[in-house]
C-alpha cells in the first residue's frame, strides 16, 4: 500500500509540473498583453504592476477587430460545412462500395495526409493563380477544402463501419433512394465523428497563417485574425504589448470553442476504432 502511495504520489508530482510547462506561455500572454513595451522587454515574466487595458482598444481599432473577426468565422464556418459534407459522402461511398477505385482513392487519400504542406506551396500557388482563385473567399475555402478531406475522410471511413447495415437497407425497402439513405439515415448517426472532424477542422483552419497568407494575399477584406496580428510586427520594431493583446483577443474565441466540445474528440475517435 505504501508503494503504491509513493507512487501516486510521484505521479501526481510529475502531473503537476507537465501542467505548469504547458500552462506557462498562457501566463506569459496573458500578463504581457496588460503591460506596455518597456515592462515586457525588462521583465516578460514578472506579474504586471499596473495593467493597461487600452492595449486592448488600441488593438481593436487598429486591426478592425470585428472585420477581421468575421473574415476568420465565415472562412472556418464555411470550409468546415464542405469538409463534413463532402468528406462524410465520399467515405460512405468507399465504404459502402468497395471496389478497387474507390479503394485506390482512399489509399490516395491517406497517403496525402504524410504529404509536408511546404512541399505543394509553389505549386498551391501557380495553381490558384491560374484558376484565379487568390484573393477570393471561394478561393480561400476551397483550398481547406482539398487540405482538409484526406483526414476527415479517414476518420469518417472508421465510423462508418460501425453503422448497422440493416438500418440502410429497411430504409431502401421503404422506398428511399440512395441519397435519403444517406441524409436520413447514415448522417444522423455520424453525429459523435462529426463532431470530432468539426472541432478539429476548425481549430487548425482558425488558428491557420500560411495558407491565408498564399491565397487571401493583399485582399485586405478577407483579412482573417491570425494576418491581422502580424501587422505589429514589421522589420525594424516589433510592438509585443499589441501584438499579444491581439493574441488574447483571437484565440479566446476558439479556445472557448474547444473547452466546451473538447469531450466529444476522444468520444468520436474511439467510437470509429471499435469496429475495423
Amino acid at each position: 500500500m505504501e508503494t503504491y502511495k509513493s507512487k501516486t504520489f510521484i505521479i501526481e508530482i510529475l502531473a503537476i509540473l507537465l501542467a505548469v510547462i504547458f500552462l506557462a506561455p498562457f501566463y506569459l500572454v496573458l500578463t504581457n498583453s496588460v503591460k506596455t513595451l518597456k515592462e515586457i522587454l525588462l521583465d516578460a515574466a514578472s506579474f504586471p504592476q499596473l495593467f493597461h487595458w487600452s492595449n486592448y482598444s488600441d488593438v481593436w481599432k487598429m486591426i478592425d477587430f470585428p472585420q477581421a473577426f468575421w473574415n476568420s468565422l465565415q472562412i472556418s464556418a464555411l470550409s468546415v460545412v464542405f469538409i463534413v459534407l463532402f468528406s462524410s459522402m465520399a467515405a460512405y461511398q468507399i465504404v459502402r462500395r468497395p471496389t478497387k477505385f474507390n479503394s485506390f482513392v482512399f489509399l490516395l487519400l491517406v497517403s496525402a495526409m504524410i504529404i509536408p504542406f511546404q512541399s505543394l506551396m509553389l505549386q498551391l500557388v501557380r495553381v490558384t493563380s491560374l484558376l484565379e482563385l487568390r484573393g477570393e473567399l471561394y478561393g480561400i475555402v476551397a483550398c481547406y477544402l482539398g487540405f482538409g478531406m484526406p483526414l476527415s475522410v479517414f476518420l469518417f471511413h472508421g465510423f462508418i463501419k460501425t453503422v448497422p447495415l440493416e438500418l440502410e437497407e429497411a430504409a431502401r425497402v421503404d422506398g428511399s433512394n440512395p441519397y435519403g439513405v444517406f441524409f436520413r439515415i447514415v448522417f444522423p448517426l455520424l453525429m459523435p465523428i462529426m463532431v470530432t472532424v468539426v472541432i478539429l477542422n476548425t481549430l487548425w483552419i482558425w488558428n491557420d497563417y500560411l495558407l491565408p497568407v498564399l491565397i487571401i494575399g493583399g485582399n485586405k477584406d478577407l483579412t482573417t485574425l491570425p494576418l491581422a496580428v502580424t501587422k505589429f510586427f514589421g522589420q525594424y520594431t516589433k510592438k509585443w504589448d499589441l501584438a499579444l493583446a491581439g493574441l488574447v483577443m483571437a484565440i479566446t474565441p476558439i479556445l472557448l470553442f474547444f473547452l466546451i466540445l473538447q469531450k466529444y474528440i476522444v468520444e468520436g475517435v474511439t467510437a470509429g476504432s471499435v469496429k475495423g
